[in-house]
């Protein structure tokens, strides 16, 4: 793995801040929520929730967030409306990037999105232009000094995961979408306790950029990140390796 997949450890290395922690919760919750609306609030005959109750738990969000999530999507504590959106563009130095979006006023979340891009040396592009650069992977991430990776390797190739990687101290689980489900539960149940569990966009070619292009790109996806509407950001953007990303 690298690139993006080793900026989003860097963060998870330093500890999740609370408001960071706040931050993602709330994006579980709308997750949960709209999963619950869309197929009902019983995991078992809903994948969606399921896998969105997976990520929740992944990142111990406490049960009594979840079940309040499902009820809110349900319509037991009150009606949810959100709308799925994606938007793709381009970042400093031509960095490809992807923002899947979770609104409840499509109008705001189109415009604070292009006011980011827009802001941070970066430009909103047409519908397609960055997607296909993109694959859909399930990715599941470990603090390699926590796990034991033989047995880690084991389980989660048993479970059906394409690949198991280790690098600057994180081992990374690669799994079909349709397997991630099966290959989080398996490692769950031998009280793995993951950094993050996702079914992302995985490049399929990585940009790599220059120290400078590399402070404009993360300020650019740290901003579409902190936005209450934005569900997850994914890039083509490899870091330079000496990057620190808290250097001003």
């Amino acid at each position: 793995m690298s690139g993006h997949s080793k900026w989003s450890t860097i963060k998870h290395a330093k500890g999740i801040a609370d408001a960071k922690r706040g931050q993602l919760f709330t994006k579980f919750i709308k997750e949960i929520s709209i999963a619950a609306k869309m197929g009902g609030g019983d995991p078992d005959s809903n994948p969606r929730l399921r896998t969105a109750m997976l990520k929740a738990k992944a990142a111990s969000m406490p049960k009594e967030n979840i079940e309040r999530a499902i009820k809110k999507g349900t319509g037991e504590l009150g009606a949810v409306s959100y709308e799925e959106l994606v938007y793709e563009g381009y970042a400093a130095g031509g960095v490809a990037v992807l923002v899947e979006v979770l609104t409840d006023n499509k109008n705001r979340a189109a415009a604070d999105v292009r006011n980011i891009f827009n802001k941070n040396g970066g430009n909103l592009g047409t519908s397609g232009s960055v997607s296909r650069m993109f694959d859909r992977k399930g990715v599941i991430e470990y603090d390699a000094e926590k796990v034991n990776e033989d047995e880690l390797m084991e389980v989660a190739l048993e479970a059906g995961a394409e690949d198991i990687v280790t690098e600057d101290g994180v081992t990374t689980v690669t799994t079909d979408p349709n397997s991630f489900d099966s290959v989080l539960e398996a490692l769950q149940a031998k009280n793995y306790e993951s950094l993050s569990a996702a079914v992302s966009m995985v490049p399929q070619a990585y940009t790599s950029v220059d120290a400078d292009t590399a402070k404009k790109v993360s300020k650019l996806i740290n901003k579409l990140e902190e936005n209450d509407d934005v569900q997850n950001v994914w890039s083509t953007v490899e870091y330079p390796d000496d990057f620190d990303p808290d250097a001003e």
